[in-house]
């Protein structure tokens, strides 16, 4: 049985539909849907058309009103669009409805973020964890799958097929599922010992949003060659790496990016990547300075770190991806591209009093003062551990 609604790796067409409501400003309602446009894309599909509707709350029938749902219907008519993506999580029920009012394949934020997890997960560890995700997500909503048979009622021999495929299919999908737990629960055991046997090396994690350089930056410190590429979750399974910066070892660790509304599904199945995060002993947290809405990313990530883990993790602040901002920016009064002087004097390198550094891995500008940066928080923190040890002093 397929375990999961997928776009088809042919491209496809699609439509993208999102609300704006009384908490959510229209100028972050477009760049939801925009990310969103960029999510279908990773996933292999074209979009051709967005719809936005301001109202108080999602509708709790059809998301958006009736009067939208009839617009988007007669424009996915005529263009012969067959995919139809919402911006937030359906309901089983808003599901049903909305097929029934599109008569199309109706995807949500959550299923094609699952959707791309499936597809970049290269290790059975990655793959386990995402088939668990999928399965915890497609549980609730089996009715829409059976559609068909619920309108085969009235003869004999006929009566109730429909739920009786349903039951079995939970049956299933519930066995499934707590053969996916067992196995992570051994997966966590073995990273668990993986990690022990790492001895007590200084642990640096690199963290931060989706497509963000993370992996071009894990690369750049240690000289490897982990999988990068300009698309949204381009790498899932953490990557560890021994680095040697002026004779002092310490590991440095590239974890799967974060995105807004991250289905709570891939949060349980990932808990044992996340430990990396929760374990580390410095944090880098990477943004990407050309976006236009890097301090939402930022918040966003801390928010998802505060989830993650108590304790106040010391922090190195990297602004990545600087020869992309300068190219967007110019000094209003001398008309002169941005220089990394002008960055430093900036805010950002104010923001949340953290150690602060602003380079382009792609370019390795900058990237020594971020080495010396993280040798210098990664030799304080050996001082506290080994305060004995003074080959450092």
């Amino acid at each position: 049985m397929q375990g999961h609604v997928t776009v088809d790796a042919v491209e496809e067409t699609c439509v993208l539909v999102g609300v704006i409501t009384s908490d959510i400003r229209e100028e972050i309602a477009q760049e939801h849907l925009d990310e969103l446009e960029f999510l279908a894309e990773t996933a292999g599909a074209i979009t051709v058309k967005k719809f936005l509707q301001k109202l108080p709350m999602p509708n709790p029938r059809t998301f958006v009103g009736s009067g939208k749902i009839e617009e988007i219907r007669d424009y996915i008519k005529e263009h012969q669009v067959e995919l139809v993506i919402f911006d937030d999580e359906l309901s089983p029920s808003q599901l049903r409805n909305i097929e029934r009012e599109l008569s199309c394949k109706i995807l949500d934020r959550n299923i094609l973020i699952l959707d791309i997890f499936a597809s970049r997960a290269r290790t059975s560890h990655a793959k386990t964890q995402v088939e668990m995700a999928q399965l915890q997500y497609m549980l609730p909503r089996l009715t829409r799958m059976w559609t068909h048979l619920e309108r085969q009622k009235g003869g004999i021999g006929l009566r109730g097929p429909g739920e009786s495929q349903i039951e079995t299919d939970r049956r299933i999908i519930q066995t499934r599922i707590a053969l996916m737990r067992e196995r992570l629960k051994e997966i966590d055991k073995q990273m668990t010992v993986q990690r022990s046997n790492r001895g007590q090396l200084v642990r640096v994690a690199l963290v931060g949003y989706t497509n963000v350089g993370k992996s071009t930056l894990m690369n750049l410190l240690s000289k490897s060659d982990v999988f990068a590429e300009n698309k949204l979750f381009a790498t899932l399974d953490t990557t560890v790496r021994k680095v040697v910066i002026d004779n002092l070892p310490f590991l440095l660790t590239d974890t799967v990016g974060f995105i807004r509304k991250l289905p709570h599904q891939l949060v349980e199945s990932f808990k044992s990547t996340l430990d990396e995060v929760r374990e580390a002993d410095l944090l880098v947290h990477v943004l990407d300075i050309a976006h236009p809405n890097f301090e939402d990313q930022y918040h966003i990530v801390n928010e998802t770190l505060n989830e993650l883990t108590e304790k106040d993790t010391p922090t190195i602040l990297v602004f990545n991806k600087i020869d992309a901002y300068q190219e967007q920016l110019v000094n209003p009064d001398d008309e002169e591209p941005y220089t990394l002087e002008d960055l430093q004097r900036t805010w950002m390198s104010k923001l949340n009093n953290t150690h602060c550094v602003f380079i382009s891995a792609q370019n390795k500008d900058n990237v020594d003062e971020l080495r010396n940066l993280i040798y210098e928080q990664v030799k304080a923190i050996f001082k506290v551990r080994y305060p004995y040890n003074n080959f450092l002093y």
